[in-house]
């Protein structure tokens, strides 16, 4: 029989999976948990995400890659499943749809046949799967036992032609209930959705809420819009306020239920794109992986608290830190959105940007998003960067191609290594890795290792080894008629696993 202070220790765990559905009961090898006296990690057993509707016009293709890393997950040897499925529904939600979903049971059915648009069988090598066209809807995904922890999942869509043009990246998100999304647009050239995904047996009730530079848009038909059990709907948010402006922080929250959040846009002369949500409300934030041929950046920033915030702009590039001469600082006011036109501030040089508080002592949480635009004239594509939390532990990104890729890895404070592995391949392919170091207050933008021997896609997997924390990003790049295409996606934490902490129940009754 176990000691007591093992079982002690389990029956917290089993405690803490109860609550969060996450917690795996794995002892760390070598020892049991309480041996070790201190606080366990261990592997999650559930992770969801939702890959939001792909798009609005008849000639997109959209390409999905799951992917869960090999090891690092605490030891889980407990078998899974990971599947991205189909919504049971997904449509365009009116400014004056305040339906109480009555018949919500028999639209979140779902066709017990329907097979799994991707399904990942183990861990290592990346699974893929396809839709084309304008009725693609969204998908709702779960991976359990062993390929729970780190599981990711990346849907890339190319619109060849149309207003709507380019390549469309995103990382499928895990569900929750607030997101800021700066960046955002009311103005006549932009044609910008909030795309809402409801992974649960039950509705949700979302609020969308806008601020503009002169403060809150005020709007009723952005309060209680139902999202439908096991279904996605989409806000064209012009549609909720009559005033037109060019820099909008879209805040999404629910009252029931949860969600997954983006926003796509559209301009009708750089193309369209995903707006992932900024990391929380932070003093000081990270936007990694600035292009080194951006031909213009705008930043947008916005402080959700009751005071203004004052911020120092800091370039982190290949050599150093540095303040952009001409764009020192940022003056954002409370609940208003604030922007500021950085032109080729990078300067052939890749870089990432950071927000600090322009006087010490006096750090005002902000959430902030980069619009970045390559190409002139007709040949114009965006892409968005927003505020990210470090790497940690291990992140990572999927749908990588033999051509096109490039790391942007970033240490804001104290210099940093890093290990990147690049998985086998979707068809075939042997990993390879490589570390790199990273100076303090620098970029280093690289072409990441390509399996040896690759077919299909694959995976990066990015592990803080020593150092301060590590921010980072991808840029894919696929030239489709002349034009350079490209989509930006943000590498945080994976939290494939957590800490269970030591109990201190006495449970001694269980020894006789």
């Amino acid at each position: 029989m176990k000691s007591t202070s093992s079982l002690s220790l389990i029956a917290g765990a089993v405690a803490l999976a109860a609550v969060t559905g996450f917690a795996a009961l794995n002892e760390p090898s070598g020892g049991s948990m309480a041996e070790a006296g201190t606080a366990a990690r261990l592997p999650v057993e559930r992770t969801s995400l939702l890959c939001p509707a792909p798009g609005l016009s008849d000639l997109s293709e959209t390409a999905y890659t799951a992917f869960t890393p090999s090891g690092g997950s605490g030891g889980s040897t407990t078998a899974g499943t990971a599947e991205l499925l189909s919504s049971a529904k997904d449509g365009e939600a009116k400014p004056d749809d305040k339906s109480d979903d009555k018949d919500k049971k028999d639209k979140s059915k779902k066709d017990k046949g329907d097979k799994p648009v991707v399904s990942l069988e183990e861990p290592g090598k990346p699974a893929t799967g396809e839709a084309s066209g304008a009725d693609s809807p969204a998908l709702i995904g779960t991976a359990t036992g062993r390929l729970a922890p780190g599981w990711t999942a990346q849907q890339t869509t190319t619109v060849e032609a149309g207003d709507g043009r380019g390549l469309l990246g995103i990382s499928c998100t895990a569900p929750d209930t607030d997101f800021w999304f700066p960046a955002a647009s009311t103005a006549k050239s932009r044609e910008d959705y909030v795309h809402l995904t409801n992974p649960d047996d039950t509705a949700a009730v979302a609020d969308i809420e806008l601020y503009g530079p002169d403060g809150s848009l005020k709007s009723d038909v952005g309060e209680g819009i139902t999202v439908p059990a096991g279904s996605g709907v989409r806000v064209l948010i012009s549609t909720l306020t009559s005033k037109a402006a060019d820099d909008v922080t879209v805040h999404v929250t629910t009252r029931t239920g949860r969600v997954g959040a983006a926003v796509r846009t559209a301009d009708d002369k750089t193309g369209s794109d995903w707006i992932t949500a900024s990391a929380e409300p932070a003093g000081t934030v990270v936007l990694p992986g600035i292009p080194a041929d951006a031909t213009s950046v705008r930043l947008v920033a916005f402080a959700p608290g009751d005071d203004d915030a004052d911020l120092g702009l800091k370039l982190l590039g290949k050599s150093g830190a540095v303040t952009p001469a001409g764009y020192e600082e940022l003056h954002v006011k409370s609940h208003m959105t604030a922007g500021m036109d950085l032109k080729d501030i990078t300067r052939g040089e890749a870089g990432s940007l950071m927000l600090v508080p322009s006087e010490k002592g006096r750090a005002t949480p902000v959430v902030a998003a980069l619009r970045v635009v390559r190409g002139k004239g007709d040949k114009q594509e965006v892409a968005y960067i927003p505020a990210t939390g470090p790497v940690g532990a291990r992140a990572t990104v999927a749908d990588n191609r033999s051509k096109g890729s490039v790391l942007s890895l970033t240490a804001p404070g104290a210099a940093a290594t890093v290990k990147v592995t690049a998985s086998a391949g979707s068809g075939g392919g042997t990993p390879v890795s490589k570390t790199y170091k990273i100076a303090a207050g620098t970029t280093t933008a690289v072409t990441p290792p390509v399996p040896t021997g690759l077919k299909g896609t694959y995976a990066l997997t990015v592990e803080t080894r020593s150092g301060g924390p590590v921010h980072a990003a991808r840029t894919l790049t696929e030239t489709v008629s002349g034009i350079q295409m490209f989509t930006v996606q943000t590498l945080p934490d994976d939290r494939g696993t957590v800490e269970v902490p030591a109990a201190r129940q006495d449970l001694s009754v269980l020894d006789d």
